[in-house]
């Protein structure tokens, strides 16, 4: 339960180190808008990224997994379109920062597997 609160807190924190640093578009008004991107992203993965997979499953086989890299970016669009206070100015950009989010959730979730076998 604690790892799943601090794997929010973390992608919360990126968000707003990105914004801070005026990387990449990124505009987050604040910690609450990050945690509640964060949270409506996890439910756009959970709910609408599954979906998305599988009408575009011959994208993804044709392009060997990469398209799930514009799914990503999709999700990542839908939140800033449903969150308050979070905005990503340009296509490329969202590109850009979902494969940003992605890289530090996938090397979040392999450390917890890596602690979790030790």
């Amino acid at each position: 339960m604690i790892k799943n609160v601090l794997y929010f807190v973390v992608i919360a924190a990126v968000m707003v180190l990105l914004s801070n640093l005026g990387w990449l578009g990124f505009h987050v008004d604040g910690w609450k808008a990050a945690i509640i991107a964060a949270l409506v992203l996890a439910l756009m993965n959970t709910l609408v990224k599954p979906v998305l997979f599988l009408l575009t499953l011959p994208f993804t086989v044709v392009t060997l997994g990469l398209f799930l890299l514009v799914l990503n970016a999709i999700t990542l669009w839908l939140t800033t379109r449903v969150v308050p206070g979070f905005h990503i100015d340009g296509a490329l950009n969202t590109f850009l920062g979902a494969l940003v989010l992605s890289l530090v959730g996938s090397t979040w979730k392999g450390l917890a597997k890596q602690e979790k076998k030790s």
